[in-house]
């Protein structure tokens, strides 16, 4: 799977984070102003585009015209809307009164595709590049079965109505001159969703797209994006509403520093957060809910056990393998878990996930978890509600709050491949210390197809299977802000800080804490 621009900060990445700090200024500002009027929000709306993309002269594509309306279409999904396209006129803001409601949620498609701004990729062809010598022996041609090469002034041609994607060319090829081009967004795409429209643009499969988001960050033209609810979220603090944060495991690090919670805390409550709470805690009783499903199902009732909590992993194997859906476990994710204890005590809350991840944002779309999750973020949107806000997220103070739930050693590692096998195997060694437990885990799609492929063939009977969708777990999340090493390893630091070890150790008296508080804190570093 393609994953080559990660951790690379490019001037896409630039403007991706402009735009959501941008947006969530403007919603700020206007949502706590009595006097700003509807024609105000939208005057600001419809000048964005010139604020982020100033001047007349291009920068990185070929009009200065391209660039904005690339950029409105990108500021229309970070509010919540549909893309406008360009065969019509319309304005930046037009539909905003509809989206921007506290109640409001994703109109779907919830992964979409900006196709002016699609370069139309090559995908799947085989081309001779400028480095073929024309030699004697001409081992392309020899080993093509089609005859789709031949030479013309002494060098290959492909013909590509003959050519049947072989690659027998370009392995045998002693100049590697032979070049395989597949459109970034499509090889990064673990379930072949992305195909191709008539004018040769990317265009996505949405019955077969699990939103793991990984076509929008390997897009090196900026062509891919995803809805957002900054602008909801801004607009539930200021309608007064009691608005607590749930943060995924991988958030340590994300925002600069080593992962001091006490800040974290202190950001959230500067940007009108009335609580913080780490879903490491969810991810303990998951971890406890998952060792007994197993215990319970395999092998009596059920051949192997997947694990639940990447969506888009569970999604795909229940969609690909219908026959074994039993087979994934039933247990709540958790996000889904942490919610329901956050909403024990805050029943009329608005809850947020704040994550790395788009398929989250899907799962929260199912009527099932809608009644828990009310907003979903990623970690880059909230990076940019920071900016919106002037917040240094290092030069904050630690709040040095102690009433807080402090999740297990093994719940925070939920955010590494690996990670949520691992806990539930130490909560089973607990449950039964003499039984072997056999462990697989896969990263990307792909991988996670075929070690359920293998599966469903026996080769795993009796195994605990753990399915990441992104390529290094949870860290390495399309909505992240770090380098997945970095953040890996920032992850295994904070963890070990836990005075729990097992998510066993922790659950039950996580559970009873949370419960009995009136006011969600976070764990403290």
């Amino acid at each position: 799977m393609a994953d080559t621009m990660r951790g690379v900060y490019t001037n896409l990445t630039d403007i991706r984070r402009r735009v959501f700090a941008e947006v969530a200024k403007i919603v700020y500002e206007t949502a706590g102003d009595s006097k700003k009027t509807d024609e105000d929000f939208d005057r600001q709306f419809e000048e964005l585009p010139y604020i982020i993309v100033p001047g007349d002269v291009a920068t990185y594509r070929e009009s200065v015209f391209l660039e904005r309306a690339v950029v409105e279409e990108r500021i229309r999904l970070a509010m919540g809307m549909d893309l406008q396209g360009a065969d019509r006129p319309m304005r930046v803001s037009e539909g905003l009164s509809e989206a921007a409601i506290a109640d409001s949620y994703y109109n779907p498609p919830l992964i979409n595709v900006i196709k002016f701004a699609c370069n139309a990729c090559k995908d799947n062809v085989y081309k001779v590049t400028n480095s073929c010598q024309g030699c004697l022996a001409h081992p392309c041609m020899e080993v093509c079965k089609k005859d789709a090469i031949f030479f013309h002034n002494k060098r290959a041609v492909i013909d590509q109505e003959k050519c049947i994607k072989c690659g027998q060319c370009a392995r045998t090829c002693p100049y590697h001159a032979i070049h395989h081009h597949i459109r970034p967004c499509a090889e990064a795409c673990g379930m072949h969703a992305i195909g191709s429209d008539e004018h040769g643009r990317a265009e996505i499969d949405h019955e077969r797209c699990v939103s793991c988001g990984q076509c929008l960050i390997n897009c090196p033209f900026g062509a891919i994006a995803d809805k957002s609810q900054i602008a909801q979220v801004i607009f539930s603090i200021a309608g007064g509403d009691e608005v607590i944060a749930i943060v995924a495991p991988a958030f340590v690090g994300q925002f600069g520093g080593k992962g001091n919670v006490g800040k974290l805390r202190n950001a959230f409550s500067e940007l009108g957060f009335a609580g913080v709470e780490e879903v490491a805690i969810g991810a303990d009783l998951c971890a406890v809910e998952e060792a007994d499903d197993f215990l319970e199902n395999v092998p009596e009732n059920i051949p192997f056990m997947g694990t639940s909590c990447c969506p888009a992993w569970s999604v795909m194997a229940k969609m690909e393998f219908p026959k074994y859906q039993e087979c994934i476990s039933m247990a709540l994710t958790p996000m889904v878990l942490t919610a329901r204890m956050v909403r024990a005590n805050h029943p009329k809350a608005k809850i947020v996930f704040v994550g790395p991840c788009s398929a989250k944002k899907l799962e929260a779309m199912r009527s099932s978890v809608r009644s828990e999750v009310d907003f979903v973020l990623t970690f880059e949107e909230m990076a940019g509600m920071m900016s919106a806000r002037g917040i240094d997220y290092l030069k904050l103070e630690d709040d040095n709050n102690s009433d807080f739930a402090v999740a297990s050693e093994d719940g925070r590692n939920f955010a590494v491949a690996g990670g949520v096998a691992n806990a539930v195997v130490n909560v089973l060694k607990d449950r039964n210390p003499d039984l072997e437990v056999k462990v697989l885990n896969a990263e990307g799609l792909e991988e996670c197809r075929k070690m359920l492929r293998d599966a469903t063939r026996h080769k795993y009977d009796g195994y605990l299977l753990e399915g990441m969708a992104c390529p290094g777990g949870c860290v390495a999340g399309p909505g992240t802000l770090q380098a997945i090493n970095k953040s890996a390893a920032a992850v295994k630091r904070y963890a070990k800080k836990s005075p729990h070890k097992h998510a066993v150790d922790n659950a039950f008296r996580a559970l009873i804490h949370m419960l009995e508080q009136d006011v969600v804190h976070g764990d403290e570093e």
